[in-house]
């Protein structure tokens, strides 16, 4: 029989191939070297970005306490005064100067009818100056209500109480005109300023001798004289030479004008003057 309370003894492993390792201990130094260094550089981006941001609010109180407006130059005007233009420009003394718009100053000025271009210079530290060319009117259109037409051609501004009449006046164009064939309505108004720097260099019949430059897009250009009212027709081109031959027989006719019933120039070898 087996004796139970024998002990089996198990023979222990044969460690001699085994190797025996070295542990290293890990190198933390470098791992922490770097985090430092990104906390470091985090908080001197925050600090920077801090001082910054409050040396910037400072300079801005400075700015705003220093740099104020103090004088508006305004260029020579004819028909608008210094004050309109401060009062339209929306500046005033005491504002920014850093928080001037200049762009939207200008395009305030350039919506009265009767500034052309405005240039606006800032001169630090105190100054703003504004360059302001005004149109100027060389006749009045009338096209059930009067307006002011420049030397483009360019109907501009309606007449207010207190504008000159002082100026030739041009008929036969209507507002409807104007919007349905801007083109060519501003074509004949150019072709009117054009006739009337004719006139202006003529010295026997003047721009001063007439009253009204009819425009008719059937028969062309009608003047009538200041005296009289005496219908001169021109018709629609050489108006040069059409009145250069007028120029030679108006002295005669000068004294006559209330006799006559019309002129008509639109010929290219004779003056037709009809009695009335």
């Amino acid at each position: 029989m087996r004796d139970l309370h024998v002990k089996t003894r198990i023979k222990p492993a044969n460690n001699a191939n085994r190797v025996k390792r070295e542990r290293k201990p890990i190198n933390w130094r470098p791992l922490v070297t770097w985090g430092s260094r990104i906390v470091c550089g985090a908080l001197l981006v925050t600090v920077a970005g801090i001082l910054c941001y409050e040396g910037y609010r400072c300079a801005s109180r400075v700015r705003i306490n220093v740099l104020q407006l103090e004088t508006i130059e305004v260029s020579k005007l004819k028909h608008l005064t210094r004050d309109e233009v401060i009062a339209e420009s929306g500046v005033k003394a005491g504002d920014s100067m850093v928080g001037l718009r200049l762009r939207r100053i200008g395009e305030q000025l350039a919506k009265n009818p009767w500034i052309e271009k405005v240039q606006v210079r800032r001169y630090f530290p105190h100054t703003l100056a504004f360059e302001v060319t005004e149109r100027e009117p060389v006749a009045v259109v009338n096209m059930g209500f009067l307006y002011y037409l420049d030397a483009k051609g360019e109907v501009f501004k309606p007449l207010t109480h207190g504008d000159s009449l002082n100026y030739p006046v041009i008929t036969g164009v209507t507002e409807d005109d104007l919007a349905r064939d801007p083109e060519g309505t501003r074509k004949s108004l150019t072709a009117s300023v054009a006739l009337m720097g004719l006139l202006q260099k003529s010295q026997a019949f003047s721009l001063a001798d007439v009253s009204e430059i009819h425009i008719d897009k059937g028969f062309g250009f009608t003047l009538f004289t200041a005296a009289g009212g005496v219908p001169v027709r021109l018709g629609n081109d050489g108006f040069d030479v059409k009145l250069s031959r007028l120029a030679h027989i108006y002295g005669e006719l000068r004294g006559n004008l209330t006799a006559l019933q019309y002129i008509d120039l639109d010929y290219h070898d004779k003056i037709i003057v009809k009695k009335g």
